[in-house]
């Protein structure tokens, strides 16, 4: 007699084997068949020893089109080649171990033992115990990609060199936001990326590393922001356009999540400190004035969103619309304005200095600051129109 059960699918054969997955996460896979596609991926790939691309090329075919980060750089037609790949391969480690750090209920405790500690520079702000830590993570994850001449941080006086032949230069704010983190407020992590500049190798080193570290932003290669909030977002341009991906803990992959973003054209929100309205030049305080009351280009009011945190008020503007600004000579060129600026311009915004294109400026200072206006073209556009918007009254605020 036959039996006249029903032949199991060979999905149903795979959970039925043994693996190495508790009966607890078999039942994620279950529910979950994109979970268990990624997870036969990472066991066939464990065994293989094809190239970086030929791996994530043939890991992308994914039925319903969802990439983790590797993936969506390995696959084929985007242009990036494997050195690339392999440096944000580390970029993105050393932002989950940032992400844990943060999130850590222990953090508090290194106010304590680790106390900013070295000389600070008048250009730069003094360093936070997790700011020190979060620079160490990174610098350290660049050594091992192999693929980086020199890193220049927000957090150092200097540029750090690392290798002669690396292919690349990074900048970066390891922290934005820190000082807010016993509040629980999202802070997040800025990377740009560029080549180095093979016509300086004939210079003393200190020389060429700061060179390579002043590059204008039109010669970014790449650029991203991470976000460390009720979810860790990694943000990334490699000159084709503005694309999210979500840390999925259960696999400890960046899945992406918001491909191809677009900022609206124009918003309805403006992101910045009201309380410094009495410093503002006479331009800035009448733009928000008319706009707040529905009287500008845009017959709608505009509403105030403030967090104090550049990576989360930005990235609530490329999902909605409107301007995220700090009027005063406060943002850093080099590791927050120029690769922001990157960003939303592949989203189809603009990144200004209350006067002109952010990008179009040539850094002369490691640790040059600026005003920032990031935003909707439609609004910067308007904003720029009211001419005196750059805040020269500085006071020097503690908060």
């Amino acid at each position: 007699m036959h039996s006249s059960a029903v032949s199991p699918t060979p999905s149903s054969l795979f959970l039925q084997k043994s693996h190495p997955f508790p009966p607890k996460f078999n039942f994620l896979l279950r529910r979950n068949p994109l979970l268990c596609r990624r997870s036969r991926r990472k066991m066939a790939s464990s065994a293989s020893g094809f190239s970086i691309k030929s791996q994530l090329s043939a890991a992308s075919e994914s039925v319903d089109g969802a990439y983790t980060l590797m993936e969506y750089m390995g696959k084929g037609g985007i242009g990036l080649g494997d050195d690339l790949v392999v440096l944000f391969d580390h970029l993105q480690y050393a932002c989950k171990k940032i992400s844990a750090v943060v999130a850590s209920p222990f953090n508090s405790n290194l106010g304590k033992h680790n106390k900013a500690a070295g000389s600070v520079g008048s250009e730069r702000d003094a360093p936070k115990p997790l700011d020190t830590v979060s620079n160490e993570i990174i610098l350290s994850c660049l050594r091992n990609s192999g693929k980086v001449a020199v890193m220049a941080s927000e957090e150092d006086d200097k540029p750090v060199w690392i290798q002669d032949d690396g292919a690349f230069v990074v900048v970066t704010d390891p922290l934005d936001g820190s000082r807010n983190i016993d509040a629980s407020i999202p802070t997040g992590t800025i990377y740009g990326v560029y080549k180095r500049l093979v016509e300086l190798d004939h210079l003393p080193q200190e020389e060429k590393a700061m060179l390579n570290s002043l590059q204008s932003g039109t010669r970014l290669v790449a650029a991203a922001y991470i976000l460390y909030s009720s979810a860790t977002i990694l943000c990334t341009s490699f000159g084709s356009g503005t694309h999210a991906f979500t840390l999925d803990r259960s696999t400890g992959d960046f899945v992406l999540t918001h491909p191809g973003i677009q900022i609206p054209p124009r918003g309805q929100i403006y992101s910045v400190n009201d309380a410094r309205y009495f410093d503002w030049p006479e331009g800035l305080r009448h733009y928000i004035d008319t706009v707040r009351q529905g009287k500008g280009r845009h017959p709608k009011k505009y509403s105030a969103r403030y967090i104090c945190s550049l990576v989360a008020d930005l990235h609530r503007t490329l999902l909605y619309g409107g301007i995220a600004m700090n009027p005063r000579d406060h943002l850093r060129l080099v590791y927050e304005a120029n690769p922001l600026s990157f960003l939303v311009e592949q989203a189809g915004g603009k990144g200004s200095d209350g006067k002109g294109r952010i990008l179009s400026l040539q850094p002369v200072k490691l640790h040059q600051r600026l005003p920032l206006f990031l935003g909707s073209p439609e609004d910067i556009d308007e904003l720029e129109s009211y001419g005196d918007v750059q805040q020269r009254v500085n006071p020097g605020y503690e908060v």
